[in-house]
């Protein structure tokens, strides 16, 4: 078997030693003369196409380098520029990678004064309730499941929040509910929501809760319970010490009686 052989770039040295044709077009390009550093090199790109790099020195392009791509023409002798570009190295510093605005979003990042865009294909949403005529039916969809609105919360969406929920402030792992011996689910404070949402959540009403008017795991909880109480504990004053005085008893015989 007959071990395949790298084929080598051709040297050549008209455009390899066009230095000053490469560092003057990087100059031109940069603006400031100075932001084009030391030659760092010239690699054969293909025949009669040459790269040379120069450092970028400009304040916050550390590892950066301008590449000046020349060429020439067949038996020709000079160097034409066909491109020049500022490319990263392997240390380059580097601005992370483009994320869209709904994906770089946070719960916190919304102020006061701040409207977001409308996404009308957000997975967390489905159409709502449209009237159907029906009494019955319109008065249980509109006015106690809250329906009549242009969408309401997808199954994806409920279980986001949830989750979101119960791994958050809410839960049973906030550091508020890990150090209570007792629950919300048992606090008569605690209001449950509507929907499968009630199953695992509800609101706190209790003024002197950290977590008043937020939404409350059933398994969270906190030092302000309705039936947490101080277990009662005798006085702290040192109880009396008890004993029997011990008396001499001295034995009489009773009087006599006298004669009647």
């Amino acid at each position: 078997m007959v071990a395949a052989t790298k084929t080598r770039k051709p040297k050549d040295p008209i455009l390899e030693g066009a230095t000053d044709v490469a560092r003057a077009a990087a100059e031109e390009t940069a603006d400031v003369a100075a932001h084009v550093g030391e030659h760092l090199g010239a690699t054969v790109d293909a025949e009669r196409l040459v790269s040379h790099r120069f450092a970028a020195t400009m304040p916050g392009y550390r590892g950066w380098h301008w590449t000046v791509t020349l060429a020439r023409v067949p038996r020709g002798r000079a160097a034409t520029v066909c491109e020049v570009e500022l490319l990263p190295g392997d240390d380059a510093i580097l601005a992370p990678e483009w994320l869209p605005w709904s994906e770089r979003l946070q719960p916190g990042d919304v102020g006061p004064t701040d409207i977001l865009p409308f996404k009308a294909d957000d997975p967390r949403l489905v159409p709502g309730f449209v009237a159907t005529g029906d009494e019955d039916v319109d008065v249980v969809a509109i006015e106690e499941l809250a329906l009549a609105r242009a969408r309401v919360l997808s199954q994806d969406g409920i279980a986001e929040a949830a989750q979101r929920w119960y791994d958050g402030e809410a839960g049973p792992r906030a550091p508020q509910a890990t150090g209570t011996p007792e629950d919300c689910l048992t606090c008569g404070f605690l209001v449950p929501l509507q929907g499968s949402l009630g199953q695992v959540f509800g609101v706190c009403t209790n003024p002197w809760s950290p977590d008043d008017g937020k939404v409350v795991s059933f398994d969270h909880g906190c030092g302000a319970h309705s039936e947490t109480d101080v277990p009662a504990h005798p006085s702290d004053w040192p109880a009396p010490t008890t004993g029997v005085e011990q008396l001499d008893v001295e034995v009489t015989a009773p009087p006599e009686q006298p004669e009647q």
